[in-house]
């Protein structure tokens, strides 16, 4: 994965067994440079590393062998309860003054990516700590510059040392100059999934340990959706963009969208709010040609928009209830969780990177996705993501269905989002979910869910709703599934319910 740098350097291959050593030297400009050591004894060393500054072996007790990766990224948590496992750290007060932490990554013939392995996050988290909390200081103000050095047949887990911060990579070593800000940022969210972590929202645990010059920085931050393949969800872009607008947020709002997305759709979801950027789609490369998923790998293009630090991808069809700004503070990758160690891709907060980018385009053609889709492939490059309460990412999806004490499918008061699945509120009519009127979509349908969709929709101006007409078509197929509900008599009786929503006009 690795092979992606940023900002290359031309240097000579380094001579020696520690060839990292010369490029760390000429950095600092002298060689009296001190260097931790991680997971590295006598029998991994090539011999003794050259510095005349001090090397230190830096002791920590492994995680407990009985800690699998299902312990540390459950399907389920309690919220307000749970507790991740201990990931055991070093005594970090032993060692300051570091210039340089060298670490071999534990892999047994393992690529850099999609790896779930708990002594292998413990080392990378073990560097990340070592570097944010032992690199010698130089004032209040800035840090002296801290290296990060990998060794051997693997690198790091790029989700904390991303490729962007990778300035040098010879055959046996990575180096890396992470931004210590983000890593900072990273190590106050839990090991894994295990837990929520409210300190990152708060922002309290950041501040106390950034310096003057980092807290002063504004981070650039958008919300942003995708369109492509059909107009089928403008309206539902445009019904997002306003929820936002509604929510008071301070962000900026970016909407990706290929050209089957008309110039007349594409007026109307600049008026909604979105600033757009036209995109080419991206193929899946796994898919059948014409299937559903052929062209949802599109959503890769959301690491192009690297003029942003964070990106809070958000599907169109979904509503924001309340202000979801404060979880940009959250590293990328965030979201909700989905089942078994997987998240949701349908709402996550990302970090964009072209680096970034051309790995996944690169590996797409050798990872598959469990589910065929986009979230399935983000799975497998993403293996250690960090949780976002439920509540941000409400999923109309009732499966008990004798569940007595909620058979009208009412959302919760307390959401600050709803993810709209089966059909979509702006195809139906509006005076109930047309999902109840088909069995196996019942499972779907919440009348107090689309009652939020369409008071979005009623604050919207003309120019906007115009976007939202109910179609001859749509008429066809809706009042079709209506009649086959009365005729099945279903006993939820939604279609008994009177049709009077305005937009009829338009098409009777």
């Amino acid at each position: 994965m690795q092979e992606e740098v940023q900002n290359p350097t031309t240097y000579l291959k380094p001579a020696t067994d520690h060839g990292w050593f010369e490029f760390v030297a000429r950095e600092f400009g002298d060689d009296r440079i001190n260097v931790a050591l991680v997971n590295i004894d006598q029998r991994t060393m090539p011999g003794p590393v050259p510095t005349k500054g001090k090397t230190v072996p830096v002791d920590f007790r492994h995680i407990d062998g009985g800690v699998r990766w299902s312990d540390l990224y459950p399907s389920w948590i309690n919220e307000n309860s749970s507790k991740c496992p201990e990931v055991p750290m070093p005594a970090f007060e032993s060692y300051k003054e570091l210039d340089v932490v060298v670490a071999r990554v534990p892999c047994n013939g393992c690529v850099e990516i999609g790896v779930r392995d708990v002594f292998r996050l413990q080392v990378n988290l073990v560097v990340a700590n070592l570097l944010v909390r032992c690199g010698r200081a130089q004032s209040r103000v800035t840090t002296r510059p801290i290296f990060a050095v990998f060794i051997g047949s693997s690198g790091p887990m790029w989700e904390i040392f991303r490729c962007d911060d990778l300035v040098f990579q010879d055959s046996n070593f990575w180096i890396y100059k992470p931004q210590l800000r983000r890593i900072r940022q990273i190590l106050l969210t839990p090991v894994g999934s295990c837990q929520l972590n409210n300190d990152v929202v708060s922002g309290e645990g950041l501040r106390a340990q950034t310096t003057e010059d980092e807290r002063t920085k504004q981070p650039r931050e958008a919300y942003s959706t995708i369109l492509h393949s059909s107009e089928a969800y403008v309206c539902g872009a445009i019904a997002l963009a306003q929820s936002i607008i509604q929510s008071n947020t301070t962000k900026d709002l970016v909407l990706l969208a290929d050209d089957h997305v008309s110039p007349e759709s594409i007026n109307g979801l600049r008026s909604a709010g979105w600033k757009i950027k036209r995109i080419q789609r991206i193929r899946n490369p796994h898919s059948k040609k014409n299937a559903y998923n052929e062209w949802n790998y599109s959503k890769l293009r959301l690491w192009e928009l690297a003029e942003y630090d964070k990106v809070m991808f958000i599907d169109s069809d979904f509503i924001v209830t309340r202000s979801l700004d404060e979880f940009f503070a959250h590293p990328g990758v965030s979201a909700k969780g989905d089942n078994i160690n997987r998240f949701n891709s349908g709402l996550m907060v990302l970090e964009p990177s072209m680096c970034t980018f051309r790995t996944l385009m690169k590996r797409r053609w050798l990872v598959r996705s469990y589910n065929g889709g986009d979230q399935g492939f983000l799975n497998e490059m993403f293996p250690w993501w960090h949780r976002l309460p439920n509540k941000i990412n409400h999923l109309t999806f009732f499966p008990s269905a004798g569940d007595h004490k909620n058979r009208d499918h009412t959302v919760p008061d307390d959401i600050s989002g709803i993810h709209y699945l089966g059909l979509k509120p702006w195809w139906c009519y509006r005076d109930y979910d047309c999902n109840w009127d088909m069995p196996e979509r019942q499972i779907f349908a919440s009348d107090s869910a689309n009652n939020i969709w369409w008071d979005v929709y009623d604050k919207m101006p003309e120019n906007l709703t115009q976007h939202c007409s109910l179609t001859p078509k749509m008429h066809t197929i809706f009042r079709g599934h209506r009649n086959k509900a009365r005729d099945a008599n279903l006993p939820d009786g939604h279609w008994r319910i009177k049709i009077r929503d305005p937009r009829l006009k338009n098409v009777l």
